[in-house]
């Protein structure tokens, strides 16, 4: 492999340069909605903490001011976070994971999809538990397999759940 010429790296220095640019855009582009579970409220915000719409339903009066009041800042909440991982989708798909790891952690602001509270949902092997479990039916273990002198893939057991992505 041959390294890339001085006029590479400049085109892209520059490309990255134009990249880069179009992060603030797509930040202010990305909307969250949320919604309570009475629907009783359901607010639209924009990665900046903008409310862009609010509509309360007429029940929204029985809760009194106070209850009224953090009741709709938790929804807001929960819409920033969707407008926060929304815009981050969007600066990954442009500039790629690490690069968007990288704006995460100089912002300050991580993708809620990397929250460490965050359900990370079945392991793989537990999934291929419940999967033959549901279909009645035992496969065993790797271990317990006689080796395969193949190309070292084992096609039966692969999980497509496994390729889970936090965006």
């Amino acid at each position: 492999m041959t390294e890339p010429t001085t006029k590479q790296l400049i085109g892209q220095a520059y490309a990255r340069q134009d990249a880069l640019a179009q992060v603030e855009s797509l930040m202010a582009k990305a909307t969250g909605t949320a919604h309570d579970l009475d629907g009783t409220i359901r607010l639209t915000v924009d990665a900046r903490g903008k409310l862009l719409d609010l509509r309360l339903s007429p029940s929204a009066a029985n809760w009194g001011p106070d209850r009224l009041g953090s009741l709709i800042v938790e929804v807001a909440q929960v819409a920033m976070q969707e407008a926060t991982q929304a815009g981050y989708n969007q600066v990954a798909l442009l500039l790629g994971e690490d690069m968007t790891y990288l704006i995460e952690q100089l912002s300050g602001a991580p993708a809620p999809a990397r929250a460490a509270n965050d359900d990370t949902g079945l392991t793989v092997e537990e999934f291929q538990r419940r999967r033959a479990e549901r279909l009645g039916e035992r496969r065993p273990h790797r271990e317990e397999r006689a080796e395969d002198p193949g190309d070292g893939y084992d096609l039966d057991t692969f999980d497509p759940a496994s390729l889970r992505s936090d965006r």
